[in-house]
């Protein structure tokens, strides 16, 4: 009997993940990447709870410390720079703003995309314009190359997903935030550290910057709004709202405006992917494309990992793959619930829009980075730590193998 057969859409980190379990399983996986090449590098990311245990299953922990951006914790900052509340980076597999293993998604992505190649089909610069399921397959059409059938196909897309509607056609899936967050990379400078530096500017605008592991540090600007569309912009537009929108922020927003003429810029809308179901027929979604829970979650690498680890163990132990869909969105749900679930008035209440709100953040901020708030222990972590350690990991045998551990 031949091995089954399986389409993976997107090469970021669910895709890559989901391919690796599959092989394990003595599946046979294709990826498909609609850009040329892998981006390398891309903003931080954290892995955490759940997913962090996924990649010691996966045998990566150790290459993702390797790869660490080296942020040592979260520091809040006035208009002037100045320290308003810090806390350090966390000592567990959830804790923290910061969580201990910091990587930049591009570096993850490739370490788990260079451990699948020998036994993965990778194909750059195409994407499914197409689905034609049967009853012994799916037959895909792509941009570029021929049709091809396979047993099944996952999207593994972001949240902005092209495919996820020949999936799914009709469902409205993302839901809005109302807030813009630009991402760019600077020169670092003697004025920079190794923390997470965080300036809430008032107007609903937020500026950070971040440090990473290539000697640059990666810079964001974020603000609150009603109009939707701005992402859809060309980039000339977008440097120009930014600057109109930053114009009379202090701190370090000058120096971030003027390098956006020559710097990378990735504009992004903040939303979440909200489905009814994670699949239909032969074809499944998994990671952002099925239940992206947002940045301001600090949830979707650990639910990237740990989606894909489910969807392979259950489609693996199943040979009906309705069976298997179904048994993944049952064990996955409970723990994507949780993710999405974000702080009362997020992400407002981190963007204050007026004086007194900002105030009030600042205040509840140096509170919470006091000693009498680290002896109660609770406020801190109930701000700053996401419920990734939500799920309890199914164990699935792996053939010829001892059973992964839990």
């Amino acid at each position: 009997m031949s091995a089954p057969t399986i389409l993976i859409s997107g090469a970021s980190i669910a895709g890559p993940a989901l391919a690796h379990w599959l092989n394990v399983q003595g599946w046979r996986t294709t990826i498909v990447e609609r850009f040329d090449e892998l981006r390398d590098e891309g903003q931080n990311i954290d892995v955490r709870g759940a997913g962090r245990e996924v990649a010691r299953r996966m045998g990566i922990e150790d290459a993702i410390r390797a790869a660490t951006t080296g942020e040592t914790g979260t520091e809040f900052v006035d208009g002037d720079g100045k320290r308003v509340a810090y806390f350090p980076a966390g000592e567990s597999d959830s804790g923290g703003a910061t969580a201990e293993l910091e990587i930049l998604r591009g570096q993850l992505s490739r370490i788990i995309v260079d451990r699948t190649r020998p036994d993965t089909e990778y194909v750059f610069g195409d994407q499914i314009t197409a689905l034609d399921e049967r009853d012994d397959g799916v037959t895909v059409a792509f941009a570029h190359g021929p049709e091809r059938t396979f047993d099944l196909v996952v999207v593994a897309e972001g949240l902005r997903s092209r495919t996820r509607a020949l999936a799914l056609p009709g469902v409205d899936a993302v839901r809005e935030l109302g807030f813009y967050v630009a991402y760019t990379t600077i020169p670092r400078t003697a004025e920079d550290t190794d923390l997470w530096r965080w300036q809430s500017a008032g107007r609903g605008r937020s500026v950070t910057l971040r440090p990473d592991n290539r000697g640059t540090i990666r810079a964001s600007l974020g603000f609150l709004a009603d109009v939707r569309g701005l992402d859809e912009l060309g980039r000339d537009d977008q440097i120009t709202i930014l600057r109109r929108t930053f114009a009379d922020v202090g701190w370090v927003a000058p120096r971030v405006l003027d390098a956006l003429g020559d710097a990378p810029l990735y504009f992004d809308a903040v939303g979440q992917t909200r489905l009814p179901a994670w699949s239909n027929g032969r074809t499944g979604l998994v990671g952002d494309a099925a239940y992206c829970s947002s940045p301001i979650s600090g949830m979707s690498t650990s639910l990237a990992l740990t989606g894909a680890y489910v969807l392979a163990g259950e489609l693996a132990t199943n040979p009906d793959h309705r069976t298997a869909f179904a048994r993944y969105e049952s064990v996955m749900r409970p723990y994507v619930d949780k993710a999405q679930k974000l702080p009362p008035g997020a992400p407002r209440i981190a963007n204050p829009r007026s004086r007194a709100g900002l105030a009030v953040m600042n205040t509840v901020l140096r509170f919470a980075a006091s000693p009498v708030a680290e002896r109660l222990g609770a406020l801190s972590s109930g701000l700053f730590s996401p419920p990734a350690e939500a799920i309890d990991l199914p164990t699935y045998p792996v053939p010829g193998a001892a059973a992964l551990r839990p």
